[in-house]
């Protein structure tokens, strides 16, 4: 008892005003200051000196140290409800920080985010952060900013690359009426392979800028003014001049490159050459002589750079425009060998060689040429004629497969050759036709009167889908893009001009 003589009466005082207030309750609270005042004073004190005390004490002083008195109660009541302020605020302010770096990353390279974690997971917590709020192209610009070096293609001009390619609306030169080449062309090409390049050729005023219109964006009933192809005005008619000079280029958005060009052995050009004083190039002597010799570089040029060539004419047949074929056949330039070696000997080269596919369009045909009689006629006559020729002129068209003469079997033409007819494109000609007779009946009177052949709309409807639908061989000994295409074809121009078998021609004639 004397060793804990100076605490036990404190000890005792204090467990009687402890188990007076708890019998009290909440009459505490009206008690006098110096209770309240007293409280935390010997709390404090308790914890800066502990008192030995035994074990039933110290289990019976546990459960009051842990339940606070409901004066002390009251007072740290208010203490906790303003610990989730503070604790709330880092949670909202976060958020602000992390976007203000990400502002300030946009402005400044790095940015103080950089200095705390690497460009990687900066990278990565700005594409996951902006998802939700910014359009795509924003994420991926500042993405690919912060993480790949600046020779990174721009998402505007990639897009742009993704576009549609640019629609033609009228055609271009690709060669001059001086036979110089022209580099317009090539805005308009893009870098794929899958493209056809149909070219044309025929005597002057047969058609051959309408029949190229109507195959690559007119439509017949569209006014001629219009035609991608410019075609003879009356006035050119009447003066018997022609109103293509050079090649006209035009590509479609199918990718189908059309090239029209000035009719061959044209008497307007040789009198055009006449009558105004044109000076000749040094190497041909006489006006006729150029004139042919500009016919043959082109058709050359058609043979080298072409999957499909037209041989556009009015009337059949003109056997000095066969003659004219096989010529520019034998001056045609040879395909460009992937090696020297292969130029090894004759039979070699001649299976190599490239020869595009002829169509014959036998234009302003009439009603007796469609006669099935007439017409296998006109086959054996092409067949006779080109049957020693290289170009693929029989098996890729045929006018029995479009049920143009649905009576007649396949077997009818025993040599099919690529020969179409269109006749005569007159928007009136139905009213002039001659109807039935009034006596016949009402039904037959209201009735057209007999074409012999379809429409001129679906039969050019039926020769437009099956040019499209042509093969499309290699034109050299690597895949060519439309862009190579270019270069390719005024490469082959160029040797057109220089040709070396075309200038002993040349010297023949003279």
């Amino acid at each position: 008892m004397s060793e804990s003589g100076h605490s036990q009466p404190g000890l005792y005082e204090r467990r009687r005003r402890w188990n007076r207030d708890k019998d009290m309750g909440h009459q505490s609270l009206s008690g006098p200051g110096r209770d309240r005042d007293y409280v935390p004073w010997d709390r404090d004190r308790d914890r800066r000196e502990p008192v030995d005390e035994p074990v039933g004490t110290v289990m019976q002083k546990t459960p009051i140290i842990l339940a606070k008195p409901p004066a002390e109660r009251s007072k740290g009541a208010p203490t906790p409800t303003p610990t989730p302020a503070p604790a709330a605020t880092p949670a909202i302010e976060k958020p602000i920080v992390l976007m203000k770096s990400r502002e300030e990353s946009k402005g400044v390279a790095g940015g103080t985010e950089t200095s705390v974690q690497p460009p990687a997971a900066a990278a990565k917590v700005e594409k996951e952060g902006q998802r939700p709020t910014q359009p795509v192209y924003q994420i991926q610009n500042r993405g690919m900013g912060s993480t790949t070096p600046t020779s990174v293609m721009d998402p505007v001009v990639g897009q742009a690359k993704l576009l549609a390619p640019e629609k033609m609306k009228h055609s271009i030169k690709l060669v001059d009426d001086q036979m110089n080449w022209c580099d317009s062309a090539i805005e308009y090409l893009l870098d794929q392979t899958d493209v056809l390049v149909v070219g044309v050729l025929g005597l002057q005023g047969t058609g051959k800028s309408m029949v190229m219109s109507l195959l690559s964006a007119n439509q017949p009933e569209e006014d001629q003014r219009t035609y991608v192809f410019r075609t003879q005005s009356q006035e050119i008619k009447e003066r018997g001049g022609n109103q293509t000079s050079g090649i006209d280029f035009f590509i479609t958005q199918e990718r189908i490159i059309f090239l029209d060009t000035q009719p061959i052995l044209s008497p307007s050009i040789l009198d055009h050459l006449i009558n105004n004083d044109r000076k000749l190039p040094p190497e041909y002597n006489l006006p006729h002589t150029y004139v042919e010799m500009q016919s043959l570089q082109i058709a050359a040029f058609l043979f080298t750079v072409c999957h499909v060539v037209i041989v556009v004419q009015d009337w059949f047949t003109d056997l000095s425009l066969y003659r004219f074929l096989q010529t520019a056949e034998m001056v045609k330039p040879s395909t460009p060998s992937p090696s020297h070696e292969s130029s090894g000997s004759s039979g070699s080269d001649e299976g190599t060689e490239y020869y595009p596919h002829i169509v014959f369009l036998q234009n302003k045909a009439k009603r007796e040429n469609f006669c099935p009689r007439n017409l296998k006629q006109m086959h054996l006559v092409i067949d006779k004629i080109m049957m020693h020729s290289h170009l693929k002129y029989k098996g890729t068209l045929s006018m029995l497969e479009c049920n143009i003469f649905p009576g007649l079997p396949p077997s009818y033409l025993d040599t099919e050759v690529n020969l179409f007819l269109l006749p005569f494109m007159d928007t009136d000609a139905d009213d002039a036709l001659p109807r039935a007779a009034p006596g016949s009946g009402p039904l037959f009177s209201l009735l057209p009167g007999y074409k012999g052949h379809p429409s001129f709309q679906s039969l050019i409807a039926k020769l437009r889908s099956q040019i499209m639908s042509m093969s499309r061989p290699q034109l050299s000994h690597t895949i060519l893009t439309e862009k190579n295409w270019f270069h390719y074809a005024a490469r082959i121009w160029d040797g057109v001009k220089k040709s070396s078998a075309l200038a002993e021609y040349s010297r023949l004639l003279a």
